[in-house]
Parts: structure tokens; sequence; C-alpha cells
């Protein structure tokens, strides 16, 4: 934030947008924040806070599928409640974060539960989510205090990385990350980064929480007898990197091109 006040851009939180009306110059924002009420003046304004499921037309009640607000009510199938034959994915699922590989996702389990029958749920663990700002800021997991809140012991770590040569070599001031790591296990529980390609460095850490949290469901362990493969030495080689009980030894923009190779 202090980023994004020192270039001129006022960032607002815990704020609702209660009107916007046409003025002679462009346009009023009226906005309240508590009980405090303001009105921005603007000379345009975006509207970037998602879309609903248009299903209105489809009359879902004739085919006696109930709703909760605007979308299906479901199983965790996502499985109509009230019609079994009925699914829903995407959007109009709304059971994930609103992202079209989300809803790819959701396709398929709807897919094979329709196929093959109530086998699959959706997990949306290990899916990123990243506001492209300046700086972008990028999450995937859990938070802190999500994380505390379910009874986990975690340790946290987090670092100013202005000083690192990936901010360095931009003069970036804003860098840093903070890493949430079970204690008993070692899984990634969250990774939430901020500075420079900080949008594809998240990716990472969402492909170790998918495969931490795979390896959990499935109880599975490393085993002497039979030599590893090579996905599972690339995601040791990554989580040494990313995740060692010193520090980094490499700076997350060398950890793609270094785990590629």
């Amino acid at each position: 934030m202090a980023k994004s006040r020192a270039i001129g851009i006022d960032l607002r939180t815990g704020t609702r947008v209660e009107a916007i009306e046409k003025s002679e110059g462009g346009f009023t924002v009226r906005t309240v924040a508590g009980k405090k009420r303001e009105s921005v003046a603007a000379d345009l304004v975006v509207h970037a806070a998602g879309r609903v499921p248009d299903l209105d037309a489809l009359d879902l009640a004739a085919a006696g599928v109930e709703r909760d607000k605007r979308r299906p009510r479901l199983n965790e199938f996502l499985q109509s409640t009230s019609n079994p034959a009925v699914y829903a994915a995407g959007d109009a699922a709304g059971s994930g974060p609103p992202l079209t590989p989300v809803a790819s996702h959701d396709g398929r389990v709807v897919a094979a539960n329709m196929l093959e029958g109530n086998r699959q749920r959706p997990n949306y663990f290990g899916v990123p989510s990243v506001a492209f700002t300046i700086l972008p800021t990028a999450r995937v997991g859990l938070l802190e205090t999500e994380a505390r809140e379910k009874g986990l012991r975690v340790r946290v770590k987090h670092e100013n990385t202005a000083g690192w040569y990936t901010a360095r070599r931009v003069a970036e001031a804003a860098s840093g990350f903070r890493t949430i790591v079970a204690e008993d296990s070692g899984r990634i529980l969250g990774a939430h980064l901020i500075g420079p390609h900080a949008d594809e460095v998240i990716n990472l850490f969402g492909l170790l929480a998918i495969f931490d949290d795979h390896a959990a469901s499935k109880n599975l362990r490393p085993s002497r007898s039979r030599p590893a493969r090579p996905y599972m030495v690339r995601f040791s080689i990554l989580r040494r990197l990313i995740c060692p009980s010193t520090g980094p030894l490499l700076q997350p923009s060398v950890i793609a091109a270094r785990t590629a190779s």
C-alpha cells in the first residue's frame, strides 16, 4: 500500500461503493467505510468486482432445482440437492474462486461424477490468486490466521526481499514474501508474495501445495526400496530451494529456470 500511495494510487480497504453518479466533469463515486461517508470525483469508473451467473432464463424451479440466493443449492459433488440429474460448475456453482481454471476443474469433476457416479469432489487448495496491481500481489493456500483457526501448528517465515537481486535490478523497494508451513509434516499450507514476478512465482508454491495435499490424502511415504521418480526429485529440489531450514538457497525468480533444466 505504501508503494501504491507513492505512485499516486489511493487504495481504500474496507470501503463499499454505494452509488456512482454522472457529473459534469465525469463521475462521482459515493462510498461508505464504517460510519464515514465520502464522495470521490473521477474521470473514469471501472467495475471489476466480478460477475453473477445468468440463470434466471433457465427457469430452474420448473425442474425442481432449489437455489441458494442466485445459484443452485449443491452437495459436495457439485450435484443439485433437490434434483440429482442436475450438476453445476464454474460461475453457476460458485463453490470455488471465480477463475477460469476453476471452472475447467469443476467441469472435469462434474463430467466424472455424471459418468462414473459421485466419487470426485472439487479441491481448490492449490489454486493461486493474483491481483495484477502495481506491484502484483499473489496468494495460494491459507492465511496464517486461517491455519491457526483450524488448530494447525505452523511455522511462518516472512522477509522483505527488496535487497534481493530480483528486486534490486529493477529498483523495486516493495518486495517480500510470507510462507506458512505445517510444523509436523513440513507441508506448504500457504504462500503470499508481493514484488516483481510474484504472479508467476506463486504457481510454484501452488504446485507444491497440490503435491503435498495429494501426498497427505494418500498417506504417501518415501520408499528406500524403489528409486525416486523424476517428478519426486524435482519437487524435492524445489522444496529445498524454497523452504530450507537456513533460508532460501535461490531467489524465487531463479527457481523456475533451475528446476526446469
